[in-house]
């Protein structure tokens, strides 16, 4: 086996391995997220992720190997980041606002994994591999897509004015204790 295959299979190993622990952390997301269109978005792009698993197969096989047990380590930490920040916050909008952005943050790293890997496949004259991988990219692109639509038209607006009206709630709330304090005094 020559190098330009040894690392294409490496890579999709990789990218093997963070399709998996992805479609984990999706499974987790979907279970938190309130916004209906998230809950969908994310339960839709499962959908996919199992499609992608098995587009990386083909290539695997195409090249000769197998996923076996490498573990990507960028897409550990990005779980792992996840996993942290849904454990800090309550079920809500301020939960979706924080599943959009780990969900991004997934989706810019597999499109630069799927991007890199795309061109070097077309550049190795890997046409299939490459148009396995482009549709991928393509997938990918259109997640993270949807998620900015879905921040930018609900989840954002709808949590900042939670925000905005719990702030105008403890204003209130202090100019009352001051108005009684004021009144005490005289």
């Amino acid at each position: 086996m020559d190098e330009i295959s040894k690392l294409m299979i490496e890579q999709l190993k990789d990218a093997h391995s963070a399709e998996k622990q992805a479609l984990r952390a999706m499974q987790k997301m979907a279970k938190q997220a309130t916004n209906e269109k998230l809950k969908q978005g994310i339960q839709m792009h499962m959908e996919q992720t199992e499609g992608q698993i098995e587009r990386l197969e083909q290539g695997l096989e195409r090249l000769g190997g197998k996923p076996g047990r490498k573990v990507c380590e960028a897409m550990r930490g990005l779980v792992e980041e996840a996993n942290h920040e849904m454990g800090e916050n309550d079920k809500g909008a301020m939960m979706d606002v924080v599943l959009i952005a780990a969900a991004q943050r997934i989706e810019h790293y597999e499109i630069a994994a799927y991007g890199t890997m795309a061109t070097l496949a077309k550049s190795a004259g890997q046409q299939e591999l490459a148009r396995l991988l482009g549709e991928t990219l393509a997938e990918e692109k259109r997640m993270d897509e949807e998620l900015t639509r879905i921040a930018e038209s609900e989840v954002n607006r709808t949590w900042i004015e939670e925000c905005r009206a719990e702030e105008q709630e403890m204003e209130s709330a202090n100019e009352n204790r001051r108005g009684g304090a004021r009144r005490k005094a005289s």
